[in-house]
């Protein structure tokens, strides 16, 4: 069971369109440019790329900053928890992080006692920030973002960088609280210096919007760098699409667009994917790989980019990258019309096949549609 991510109300962001290549021969497009997307929270993000409990983490050097520091300070005292009184079946070892092993389990429950207790007694930061994130979410206790504000607050007042993020993203959302963006940015500041690779991307996207402090496109490219450095894949794409258009006080450098591609595409951005296959297929930035690039196009494909399903469409309705076949070609065609990307040129050799085929493309489109022809 994965956490829900904290979100973000930040306008949509449009990192610029990417150029057309000029078509030689049959060349693939890239993908109209999507909205910068919201980073995930610590928690969630330290759940899904660990597979033993996480230890504790130093801070990283400090990075510039676009605000002072948070001017959250210790204050509120941790609220009272009805901790279930069962001893635990393992004793408590400071030295292993026995709640968020839990956490990572789904036993919810058994995470909350731990935590209450270590926050409690120790005062330790990571225990209050999986107690904010449980009660952010729900897990294992009722939801409430009261409580998982004030958890995160004392947490982030004991220097941790996972719970300064949560409590900016909550504070610039209004969960939990009345929206304030002008202490969101703070802290995102904050965590940033902490070396918050999310916080920096989500920093970054504040500085794109250019309304809790002025329009800084150089300094956004900065914090793309520190956090996609930092293996953010999320920023890995953003900074792709900056060197691609020479954004940021960035030149254009077709060769680090393609390395920022593969990044991220490695770690499953999917937009990343469908924009390195492109690459990979023009060999733009990068040695040409048709059926590299067909392989990639099939995985986000499956996954459900219609910029994808379109490119595929073509590719096996002129057999150019990989061997044709029509009646593929144009199901894959009919999905990605389905999800909004029409192509003219496809509907007229779609009106051109034999009614047999065609039949046999509509009939497995609508079965991958209604869900029964996906790959599991």
């Amino acid at each position: 069971m994965t956490p829900h991510s904290i979100r973000i109300a930040l306008s949509a962001l449009w990192l610029g369109a990417l150029a057309l290549p000029a078509a030689a021969q049959l060349q693939l497009t890239p993908q109209p440019q999507q909205p910068a997307k919201k980073s995930e929270s610590g928690v969630q993000k330290r759940q899904e790329s660990k597979k033993a409990a996480p230890k504790k983490e130093s801070p990283k050097a400090e990075s510039k900053s676009d605000t002072s520091k948070s001017d959250s300070k210790a204050g509120s005292k941790a609220p009272a928890k009805n901790a279930p009184a069962a001893t635990p079946a393992v004793p408590d070892d400071p030295n292993i992080d026995l709640a968020y092993g839990a956490f990572q389990r789904g036993a919810y429950s058994e995470a909350f006692r731990i935590a209450s207790k270590r926050a409690q007694e120790n005062g330790d930061a990571k225990a209050m920030t999986l107690l904010g994130e449980l009660y952010a979410n729900g897990f294992g206790v009722n939801r409430d973002e009261k409580k998982a504000l004030d958890w995160y607050k004392q947490a982030a007042d004991r220097g941790d960088r996972e719970a300064t993020f949560a409590l900016a993203m909550m504070r610039i959302a209004g969960r939990g609280a009345p929206a304030n963006r002008e202490e969101g940015a703070k802290l995102l500041a904050f965590a940033t210096k902490l070396g918050s690779a999310p916080a920096a991307y989500n920093l970054a996207l504040l500085n794109i919007e250019g309304q809790v402090f002025p329009q800084d496109l150089k300094r956004a490219a900065e914090l793309f760098k520190q956090a996609a450095d930092a293996g953010n894949p999320q920023a890995q794409y953003a900074l792709a699409t900056f060197y691609k258009e020479g954004r940021g006080g960035l030149p254009k450098d077709p060769a680090q667009t393609a390395r920022l591609l593969r990044a991220a595409a490695l770690a499953d951005n999917l937009d990343a994917q469908v924009e390195y296959a492109i690459a990979l297929f023009n060999g733009t930035g990068t040695p040409k790989d048709e059926a590299g690039a067909v392989a990639l196009l099939w995985k986000a494909s499956r996954r459900g980019s219609a910029i994808a399903q379109n490119r595929l469409a073509r590719v096996l309705a002129t057999g150019t990258g990989a061997p044709k076949d029509m009646v593929e070609g144009m199901k894959w065609h009919l999905i990605a019309k389905a999800g909004g990307n029409g192509d003219l040129m496809l509907d007229e050799m779609l009106s051109n096949m034999p009614a047999e085929d065609r039949t046999k493309s509509e009939e497995s489109a609508k079965r991958w549609l209604s869900g029964k022809g996906k790959a599991p």
